[in-house]
């Protein structure tokens, strides 16, 4: 339960009025008969059955008046009692302070004269209203919305053209925004409704809000199987290319949630059109919001081993290692994963060995983020190395290889780590003299 604040309004800490916006001290509350069982409250019969407890934990407020706020738990209280300073507090917090021995008055730690506790029934009628009020409005919105949901399910069973877009639209902004939306949509067979709409003649229009319909839901096996239809997938891939922004962030999610399954079957992301619009996210410098999306499903790609000659031919090595400087920590490890994997063809560990910054900027990251990013540039460091011992080798002494390694030896780091770069290590050094070699291991160059 997050931290709740006191709502205050000219300065009056009190009740917010159910409806009216008006902000109330306890003395009104009680005068203007706002409590319930006080002078005529609010609060019908049928709420007295509602539980206090449970109405503050499913409204989870953040901003509760500060005179329901227990000064000790600073929850809001349940079972509010009053000391003889006058101060209030909730009674299992209070009666637990008792037991440990104090005989003060929490808050203004004032001696007290009397031990007893005195129910504040009045403040209990007026924190019960004021949540009794919040819970059914809260109620009546969940209802409406649960209602609304499956209207618009019915009308996009009789609609087209642009009526159906603007109920998919409305569709789209329901079940993004609550949670008893996207229980009515799929409970009511609206997965299976919607996917319908999926097809080699759908309109983008139609297509793009139907993808961002069906990503915010839980779809099941079976609705997975469904959306994987050729003609499903490759309108996906057609919007991946062609959509905005959200719409692309959408498709790569929905392609993402399809590659869970485990039936999903490796031709469908062989895609010459699918790898490009991922590339495209990828690069896209206008929106980064773009390139975590992206990364993720080509990293997912990348563990189907017969597509992964396919991403180097598309060039995907050399963007990939020019991006690596300006990415976050999270798109980084998961391009360098990529990269690694593209590493373990022979078309890829040639494609990094072309490109000229392969080599500076693994040995750049090389303890620099994680751990996890330390192994995957160590692995391509490798690989390259390998590839052209003489030639690769002497670049990464260059760009200060060797002090890297002798760090990540000396480091805490896994010991699988340790063991490559000793092994990398051995390599570079068989192309110097050990004096010399000894001399590129100095420090001064990496701190610098």
């Amino acid at each position: 339960m997050p931290m709740f604040q006191p709502s205050r309004r000219d300065g009056v800490v009190g009740y917010e009025g159910g409806g009216d916006g008006h902000v109330l001290d306890l003395d009104t509350a009680v005068k203007d008969g706002v409590l319930g069982g006080v002078g005529g409250g609010v609060v019908g019969a049928g709420v007295e059955k509602l539980d206090l407890k449970k109405m503050i934990e499913e409204l989870d407020l953040s901003e509760v008046p500060s005179v329901f706020i227990c000064p000790i738990s600073l929850e809001p209280m349940q079972d509010p009692v009053t000391l003889c300073t006058g101060q209030t507090y909730e009674r299992s917090n209070i009666l637990k302070w008792f037991s440990l021995g104090h005989f003060t008055c929490p808050t203004t730690m004032q001696e007290l004269w009397d031990e007893s506790i005195t129910p504040n029934r009045t403040l209990y009628h007026l924190i019960y209203t004021w949540f009794s009020q919040k819970y059914l409005l809260m109620k009546k919105k969940s209802e409406d919305v649960q209602g609304r949901a499956s209207e618009l399910l019915e009308t996009l069973k009789k609609v087209k053209g642009q009526a159906r877009v603007q109920a998919l639209k409305e569709l789209q902004l329901v079940v993004a925004a609550h949670a008893t939306a996207r229980k009515t949509v799929i409970d009511e067979g609206g997965v299976a409704v919607i996917s319908s709409l999926l097809g080699p003649f759908t309109s983008h229009a139609v297509g793009s809000e139907v993808i961002g319909i069906l990503v915010n839901l839980t779809l099941d096996s079976e609705s997975k199987t469904n959306l994987m239809q050729p003609a499903k997938i490759s309108l996906m891939v057609d919007i991946l290319n062609e959509g905005c922004i959200e719409t692309k962030i959408n498709c790569t999610r929905l392609i993402e949630m399809l590659m869970e399954e485990k039936d999903f079957r490796s031709e469908v992301v062989s895609s010459h059109s699918l790898l490009v619009g991922l590339m495209r996210l990828v690069k896209d410098k206008r929106h980064s919001n773009g390139v975590l999306p992206g990364l993720k499903v080509l990293r997912t790609i990348c563990l189907h081993k017969e597509v992964r000659a396919l991403i180097v031919s598309l060039g995907a090595v050399p963007q990939l290692v020019e991006l690596l400087p300006a990415l976050d920590p999270d798109c980084l490890e998961s391009a360098l994963f990529i990269l690694d994997a593209l590493s373990t063809v022979q078309e890829g560990r040639l494609a990094l060995k072309e490109c000229s910054n392969t080599i500076p900027n693994m040995v750049r990251l090389l303890m620099r983020v994680s751990e996890c990013c330390t192994q995957y540039a160590l692995s391509i460091l490798w690989s390259v190395c390998k590839l052209a011992p003489e030639e690769c080798s002497s670049v990464a002494v260059d760009a200060g290889l060797a002090a890297k390694l002798l760090l990540v030896i000396q480091s805490g780091c896994n010991p699988v780590l340790k063991q490559r770069s000793a092994e990398l290590l051995k390599l570079c050094s068989l192309n110097y003299s050990d004096t010399i070699f000894i001399s590129k291991c100095k420090l001064t160059r990496t701190i610098q």
